[in-house]
């Protein structure tokens, strides 16, 4: 469908283009931010993948409104499992399954509309996923690459690619714990997916997505 101060029903946009599943900024081959510091630098990954924290995962889609202004969206239920490692990044793996179900545009009555035939269809394909297939370093930074992979959306399997910024590794809550996280902007085409719904006619074929995962080590 940035920066996005939203998880319940706020949304700010600001990955889409903030993020700017789905340019702007989830957008595949957007520019990223600014290298961290020494001071701030993420800690180097350890071993093992990590679990997805649905709690803490944010998955932001925008699409544009009648060639006028963008709209803003969330999923609110995703899960999988990864491992980002800059010092190896062919080592690196990425396995996410979104919930169609849980798409939340604040409207109650779009959600209806959007979980149908029209858009997501999501009696029929439940869930999105994505599995990624190369990790490579990209420039702007030492935490920034270029991450191609398989997404699939109603029921239709597609390569993306996508910027990724390996946004940080440290101690968990949970004694002995450990937390990583990255951020993900993709765009894509509906109609690469078979949804040409209102195309050219009030919503745009592009959509802008922002993935911010954090995952706790298994």
């Amino acid at each position: 469908m940035g920066i996005f101060a939203r998880r319940g029903r706020l949304l700010s946009a600001g990955l889409v283009a903030g993020a700017g599943l789905l340019a702007g900024g989830l957008m595949v081959g957007s520019g990223a931010g600014t290298p961290a510091t020494a001071q701030n630098a993420p800690a180097a990954p350890s071993a093992g993948a990590f679990t997805v924290d649905p709690v803490h995962t944010s998955v932001v889609f925008r699409v544009k409104h009648m060639n006028v202004a963008y709209f803003w969206g969330t999923f609110d239920k995703a899960a999988g499992s990864f491992l980002i490692d800059p010092a190896n990044p062919d080592k690196s793996t990425i396995d996410l399954t979104i919930q169609a179900g849980s798409v939340d545009s604040n409207n109650p009555d779009r959600d209806k509309h959007l979980l149908g035939p029209d858009f997501f269809s999501a009696k029929e394909f439940p869930t999105i996923t994505f599995k990624s297939t190369k990790l490579t370093k990209a420039s702007g930074g030492e935490n920034f690459f270029d991450l191609a992979g398989d997404l699939t959306f109603r029921g239709v399997t597609k390569p993306v690619t996508a910027r990724l910024e390996f946004t940080g590794q440290g101690p968990g809550r949970e004694p002995g714990s450990t937390l990583q996280g990255f951020e993900a902007r993709f765009t894509i085409k509906r109609t690469d997916f078979g949804n040409t719904y209102l195309v050219g006619k009030g919503l745009s074929d592009e959509i802008d997505l922002v993935v911010a995962v954090e995952g706790v080590r298994k």
